[in-house]
């Protein structure tokens, strides 16, 4: 069966979490994905359990579908082994920054004379264009920079990470569209072009979509923050045993929640009137579904949502889920050979295509595994 991306062939230049996200995405579509490395390796190699040095359990997640190359770029024969992968590249993705890359000469001025056709896809802490842009950037830092952090502060107290690595994986998923965008526009046009993706503009557009709020108006008619989002009793109830989580949203949710508990009083309370009412008084309306969750077991209000039609969940951990029913029956979690690290649990692509299904192609290579394939055969697959 053919995959979206098949006979796409991608130089990946990455390291660490946003670019390989980024080109995983592209591999498990069925591009054929080539990640150069140093001798030292992706630093997420040494990250996480493993069973065998460099092989740590975050690299195997980031780098299925993919087949690894050391070279050493700063050496004449490694940069030429470079320029030979790019001669017969569809797409080139890097992670360094501008002056680094420039001073390697693999710039897109530079690669477009070997390869007119390049899809050249820069992923940058900052954009280049601004003065930001030789700061180092990793998650944390971005996440800050961005007011991600700031506005998890709304709710905690104090400025927060996410717990996620939110900036590297949603700056991968702009890359990999970026790219995918790109691909189309050259299969009409026979153009490539030079992408940049820089992670921190790519956080501030992310977070602001809601949080912009009173500022998207000039002048504004209010301040920053979707106040909704920033409550501090936003988050899951306590139940009489546990924990539930709950968004009564619509109107329609809020009928049905007042028949269930019989609080016809709230209904008749004009700050539940409407969408528009709830979000303005959004705390004395968040306090009060959490004092009224309270009265229940988890157990009991999971039958009686259910019933009711209202948007509920259970609060799972991470190892939850690994045998949630959900899960177990859209077969999210695989279990896997890996020729050096023995039995692995997989991650399935979540995403479902009817005629080209992303699929389980490669093992997470080891350093430097695919040199003598590579380079001995000309790029054969």
């Amino acid at each position: 069966m053919n995959n979206i991306l098949q006979d796409i062939k991608v130089i990946d230049l990455t390291s660490v979490v946003m670019g390989p996200y980024c080109t995983l995405l592209l591999a498990d579509l069925g591009a054929d994905v080539i990640k150069v490395e140093s001798e030292a390796g992706d630093p997420t190699r040494y990250l996480g359990p493993s069973r065998t040095e460099g092989m740590g359990s975050i690299f195997l997640h980031l780098n299925r579908n993919k087949r690894s190359v050391v070279l050493d770029l700063k050496s004449e024969e490694g940069k030429g082994k470079m320029i030979s992968l790019i001669r017969e590249a569809d797409v080139f993705v890097h992670s360094l920054r501008n002056k680094s890359i420039e001073r390697l000469g693999l710039s897109y001025k530079e690669l477009s004379k070997e390869n007119k056709k390049l899809i050249y896809c820069a992923m940058y802490g900052y954009s280049k264009h601004g003065s930001y842009s030789e700061l180092p950037a990793y998650d944390d830092i971005i996440q800050a920079a961005s007011g991600v952090a700031a506005t998890q502060g709304k709710m905690t107290g104090r400025p927060q990470y996410l717990s996620a690595l939110v900036a590297d994986k949603t700056a991968g998923l702009f890359g990999a569209y970026a790219i995918m965008a790109a691909l189309y526009h050259r299969q009409r046009t026979g153009i490539g072009q030079e992408i940049e993706v820089p992670m921190f503009e790519t956080l501030v557009a992310y977070n602001m979509i809601e949080h912009m709020y009173g500022q998207t108006f000039d002048p504004p008619l209010g301040d920053v923050y979707y106040s909704r989002a920033v409550s501090p009793y936003r988050k899951p109830y306590r139940t009489k045993d546990g924990y539930i989580a709950i968004l009564i949203y619509n109107d329609k949710h809020w009928e049905n929640f007042f028949e269930i508990t019989k609080r016809y009083d709230l209904k008749n309370d004009s700050r539940f009137k409407d969408i528009h009412t709830r979000t303005k008084h959004i705390d004395f309306v968040y306090k009060t579904v959490e004092s009224i969750i309270a009265e229940k077991t988890t157990k009991e209000w999971l039958n009686i949502l259910e019933k009711a039609d209202i948007p509920f969940s259970e609060v799972n951990s991470p190892a939850d889920l690994l045998t949630n029913q959900h899960l177990v029956e859209t077969k999210f979690f695989n279990k896997r050979k890996h020729p050096t690290e023995g039995q692995i649990i997989d991650l399935k692509f979540p995403v479902n295509f009817s005629e080209t299904p992303a699929n389980y192609r490669r093992h997470a290579p080891k350093l430097g595994e695919h040199n003598n394939e590579i380079f001995n055969s000309k790029l054969a697959k």
